[in-house]
C-alpha cells in the first residue's frame, strides 16, 4: 500500500470520482480479436484518468525542479 490508512466507511460515488480525478488512475488491458483460432487483431489499451488541473500542477512542479518554471505548461505533449 502507499501508506494511506483505509477505513471501513462507505465510499460514495462523488467521493470516488473526486479521489480518482485528484490522484489519477491508469487502466490497462489487452483485447485480441480472432476467428477460427487465428488472431486477427490485437489491441493493447492504456487509459489515464486524471483532472487536467492535477496534470498541469504536476507538470509545473516538474519544470520548477528542472529550473524551467517560466515555460508554458501543455497538458497534451507531442513527444
Amino acid at each position: 500500500m502507499s501508506g494511506e490508512v483505509l477505513d471501513n466507511t462507505p465510499l460514495e460515488l462523488s467521493d470516488l470520482i473526486n479521489r480518482v480525478l485528484d490522484k489519477g488512475a491508469v487502466i490497462a488491458g489487452s483485447v485480441t480479436i480472432s476467428v477460427a483460432d487465428i488472431d486477427l487483431i490485437q489491441l493493447d489499451l492504456t487509459v489515464v484518468l486524471t483532472a487536467i488541473e492535477t496534470t498541469r500542477s504536476a507538470e509545473r512542479r516538474r519544470r520548477e525542479l528542472q529550473g524551467d518554471a517560466d515555460a508554458d505548461v501543455s497538458v497534451l505533449s507531442s513527444e
